[in-house]
């Protein structure tokens, strides 16, 4: 069953282009992530903000992610990582044209 992960930290900057820009080799990188679907960057400028909402084929895959992830965060020096796993309403997501295959 698919799983969401939502994931948000204190990130001081760059942000928009310019993170764009930095982070491109990055975001290339995440699409060889085991049972990675998508993934969609956020970011809070005024609250100083960085995070992101993927989709990943099952729990086991997004919980080795954000363990992963979590760890090159820190490695990078951020230390306030929140990471929350939600099942997805396929059913309901769909009425609303969520990014989510059916299945």
């Amino acid at each position: 069953m698919q799983k969401l992960l939502q994931v948000d930290f204190g990130f001081k900057g760059p942000f928009g282009e310019e993170m764009a820009t930095m982070l491109t080799g990055l975001a290339e990188s995440i699409n060889d992530e085991p049972g990675m679907i998508w993934k969609i960057w956020t970011e809070n400028e005024a609250r100083q903000l960085g995070g992101g909402i993927y989709l990943f084929e099952d729990e086991a895959t997004a919980q080795a992610y954000l363990e992963m992830h979590t760890a090159r965060l820190n490695k990078m020096g951020i230390s306030d990582v929140r990471g929350l796993i939600f099942d997805v309403n396929q059913t309901l997501s769909a009425i609303n044209n969520g990014p989510i295959a059916q299945g």
